[in-house]
């Protein structure tokens, strides 16, 4: 793996890391480190909502409905590193259901920072869900090593809230109706002292984050493949009045795999952490 972008500034004293070498965990959890202040007009204190998604050079996210035959060795290491600095991976309901998640696992890499930084080995998985048609009896929701928390709205099924709550889930109410609103999310989670987000998809709750203009940031694995078919984009919402513009924070380079960092520029600018 070699860093192309930023380009140094000043000759590297230690290992160089626009070299093609193996990254250590610490190298890359600093370059992927979550701002210290975000900060914006009508946001959460802390909040940071970051996605990790992954594209072929055709647009696709995803082949033959999930996203692992695009991956990479190199694209499963960046995911443990973005996973092991979050405090929730946010996920859609389809996504859990098409991928299999299960829970978080510690990883001892990153049992330090969390504990220093006052936060349980792993991070939360939050499940975006209005309907709550759900399999409560999986281990993500019986099994985490942190309650699973279920993100639905106030008038969220009564039968299907009580299944999850049965199951040791944590239900948090994100709209006054059945329906999620995904500024609600971010605020909500946020009230939970879960700052530091991570979405890993799908589409569509993608393209409602982007919509409602919580997305901070995005990391997008560009696949050296050709997927063609029908699959969706990584982001698949309502069409923005403007395209909103992002700004380059870094890239780097594995066996033709781009792994890619933009960050919002409205609001944050060009901060970096």
């Amino acid at each position: 793996m070699r860093r192309l972008f930023p380009l140094p500034a000043d000759p590297p004293t230690g290992p160089s890391p626009w070299e093609d070498r193996e990254w250590a965990l610490d190298e890359l959890a600093d370059l992927y480190a979550y701002p210290e202040s975000p900060a914006g007009p009508g946001r959460p204190a802390g909040a940071w909502l970051r996605a990790n998604m992954v594209s072929s050079l055709d647009g696709a996210a995803h082949h033959d409905g999930r996203s692992q035959p695009l991956s990479s060795a190199a694209d499963m290491r960046i995911f443990g590193v973005l996973r092991g600095l979050a405090d929730a991976v946010v996920v859609g309901a389809e996504t859990v259901r098409r991928e299999g998640y299960r829970p978080a696992r510690a990883r001892e890499a990153f049992a330090a920072r969390r504990a220093a930084l006052g936060r349980p080995p792993v991070p939360a998985i939050a499940v975006v869900s209005a309907s709550l048609d759900l399999d409560f009896s999986l281990p993500l929701f019986t099994e985490p090593l942190v309650p699973t928390l279920v993100v639905t709205g106030a008038q969220a099924p009564a039968e299907r809230v009580a299944a999850a709550r049965a199951a040791g889930a944590e239900v948090v109410l994100a709209g006054e109706g059945r329906r999620v609103e995904p500024a609600r999310v971010v605020a909500a989670l946020a009230e939970r002292g879960l700052t530091r987000l991570l979405s890993e998809g799908g589409p569509k709750l993608l393209g409602q984050f982007a919509a409602a203009g919580v997305l901070d940031e995005l990391c997008l694995s560009l696949a050296p493949m050709v997927a063609a078919g029908d699959a969706e984009r990584i982001v698949n919402g309502p069409t923005l009045m403007e395209p909103e513009r992002f700004a380059l924070s870094s890239v780097l380079e594995d066996a033709g795999f781009l792994f890619t960092s933009y960050r919002r520029k409205r609001q944050y600018g060009d901060n970096q952490p």
